[in-house]
C-alpha cells in the first residue's frame, strides 16, 4: 500500500496483562521478509515504568503520545473490578478524538467504555466477563458470542487467542491478504477467523488432526472452484447434513456454508492480490460462478469492490 496507518502505539498500564500487550507488539513490531514497503513504527507508552503481568516494562513515550497516533491498542487489564487508571482513559479518549483508530484486545474493551468510545456500538470482550462490561457500561451493545468486532475506527477482540485474530485482521485491513498470510505463517497461527465465529463451544474440540472434518476441510479446500453444497460436503464425510452442521459448529464455531463462504472470499483476495486474472476469471477460481456474484458477497464481507480491492493491495 502506498499509504496505511503506520504510526502504532500499545498503551501500557499497572496491572496489565502481558499475553495481549506481548501479542501486539509482536505482529506489529516485526515486519515480514520481502515486504514490498513500509511496515509499522511501534511504541510503547506509560507514565512510568509499569508492571505487566510478572515482568517490569519501561517503555518508550508518555501517554501523550496517543494522540499522535494512527492506531492506538489497549491490552487486557488483570482487575475488571477496579476503574481503568483515569489518565489512561483520558489518553485513549484523546487518541479517538485527534482521529486515531482504537483497538482494544480481551478486556482491555472496559478502558474503551470508560472513555465512551463503545456507546452505542456493538462490542465484544472476552466471554467471562461480557455480562460485567454490559451490566457496568448498558450504552454499550455487547455481543459474547464473537471473536472480534469491526467498527472501523473502534475495534474489540474476545479474549487471549481472539486477540491474534484481531491484530492480524488489522494487519489484512492494512496490507491486505496475502501479507497477513506471511505474518500467520511465522507465528504458525491460523491466518483467519472471521470475526463473527464463536468465542468457544460447549463441545470439547479434538486435536487438531483428529476430529470428524478432518479430511473433509482439506479436501473442500482443494475444490473451492466447484459448485459444492452441504450436501455434497455430507456425502464426502459421509454422515447426514444435520450431523455434518453439528459437526462443523463442534470444529470451527459457524456453519458449512458460512464457511465456504468466508474460504471462497480468502481464495478471491489473493487471486486479487497475486495475479492479474480478470474479475470474471476469480470468481470461477474461486468458486463463486460469475463476476456479478462475486462483488456481492465481496462488497458486504470485505467493505469494498473486487477492483477496488486490487489496486489497494496489489502486490
Amino acid at each position: 500500500m502506498s499509504s496505511f496507518p503506520r504510526s502504532v502505539v500499545v498503551a501500557a498500564t499497572d496491572g496489565m496483562l502481558h499475553f495481549e500487550l506481548a501479542m501486539a507488539y509482536e505482529v506489529f513490531g516485526s515486519a515480514p521478509d520481502a515486504l514490498p514497503g513500509p511496515w509499522y513504527d511501534v511504541r510503547v507508552s506509560g507514565t512510568h515504568p509499569v508492571r505487566v503481568g510478572r515482568f517490569r516494562l519501561e517503555p518508550d513515550c508518555g501517554l501523550d503520545r496517543l494522540p499522535d497516533a494512527d492506531t492506538v491498542i489497549v491490552p487486557a487489564l488483570a482487575d475488571v473490578d477496579e476503574d481503568p487508571p483515569a489518565d489512561l482513559v483520558a489518553a485513549v479518549r484523546a487518541a479517538h478524538e485527534s482521529g486515531a483508530r482504537v483497538v482494544s484486545l480481551c478486556t482491555g474493551a472496559f478502558v474503551l467504555a470508560a472513555a465512551g468510545l463503545l456507546d452505542g456500538l456493538r462490542a465484544t470482550t472476552h466471554w467471562a466477563h461480557t455480562e460485567q462490561l454490559a451490566a457496568r457500561y448498558p450504552r454499550v451493545e455487547v455481543d459474547p458470542d464473537v471473536l472480534y468486532v469491526d467498527n472501523g475506527s473502534v475495534l474489540t477482540s474476545a479474549g487471549k487467542a481472539a486477540a491474534m485474530d484481531l491484530c492480524l485482521h488489522l494487519v489484512r485491513r492494512d496490507h491486505g491478504s496475502a501479507v497477513a498470510n506471511v505474518v500467520a505463517r511465522r507465528l504458525v497461527v491460523p491466518p483467519h477467523r472471521a470475526g463473527g465465529q464463536a468465542q468457544f463451544v460447549t463441545t470439547p474440540v479434538p486435536a487438531q488432526d483428529d476430529h470428524p472434518l478432518a479430511e473433509l476441510l482439506p479436501w473442500a479446500m482443494r475444490r473451492l472452484d466447484q459448485p459444492l453444497t452441504v450436501e455434497d460436503l455430507a456425502r464426502q464425510a459421509k454422515m447426514s447434513s444435520r450431523h455434518l452442521a453439528r459437526h462443523f459448529h463442534a470444529v470451527t464455531g459457524t456453519t458449512p456454508l458460512q464457511w465456504l463462504l468466508t474460504q471462497r472470499i480468502r481464495r478471491a483476495q489473493e487471486l486479487l492480490e497475486t495475479t492479474d486474472d480478470s474479475v470474471d476469471t476469480v470468481a470461477s477460481a474461486a468458486g463463486m460462478g460469475t463476476a456479478t456474484t462475486l462483488r456481492r458477497h465481496f462488497q458486504r464481507t470485505i467493505g469494498v469492490p473486487p477492483d477496488t480491492y486490487r489496486r489497494t493491495f496489489r502486490a
